[in-house]
């Protein structure tokens, strides 16, 4: 398993950890942190994608829900809620990696922890964010370039 899905899959257990305390503090990101990294490789960019979801949820959940056709946040499962936050995040912040690598990380990661219909409920709605991203009707504070 390569050290970025490593990190997105670590990402998703902290972050699925988190929302189900209710608790995003800084602390709960170093307690994670100290009790299952085990990887330093894994670090950087776990820490970059948990810090970055924190620090832009009330965006992306906005979005979110904007393209989830009748989907609250909170009817989501806990697993996919985690799963397409991390992947918009990464859609809207992360130039560097192309969008499809960051849809088809969360379909994989989905399947892997989420339910059957998890891959394809995904995918529904990351799907409809790239292509409203690529349209332009996605207005953030900061612009992503994306390209596929």
């Amino acid at each position: 398993m390569g050290i970025r899905r490593r990190s997105r899959e670590l990402a998703m257990q902290a972050l699925f950890y988190m929302d189900m305390r209710k608790n995003d503090s800084q602390e709960i990101v170093e307690f994670f942190c100290n009790n299952f990294i085990h990887s330093k490789n894994v670090l950087p960019f776990f820490l970059k994608l948990v810090n970055g979801v924190i620090h832009t949820r009330p965006e992306t959940d906005s979005i979110i829900e904007r393209f989830s056709s009748n989907w609250k946040m909170s009817r989501m499962s806990c697993v996919d809620r985690n799963i397409i936050r991390i992947a918009v995040y990464e859609l809207l912040f992360c130039s560097d990696i192309p969008s499809k690598v960051s849809m088809n990380e969360a379909i994989d990661i989905g399947k892997k922890f989420g339910t059957e219909e998890s891959g394809a409920f995904i995918n529904g709605i990351l799907d409809s964010i790239r292509i409203a991203l690529e349209k332009e009707e996605i207005n953030i504070g900061v612009k992503a370039n994306k390209t596929n």
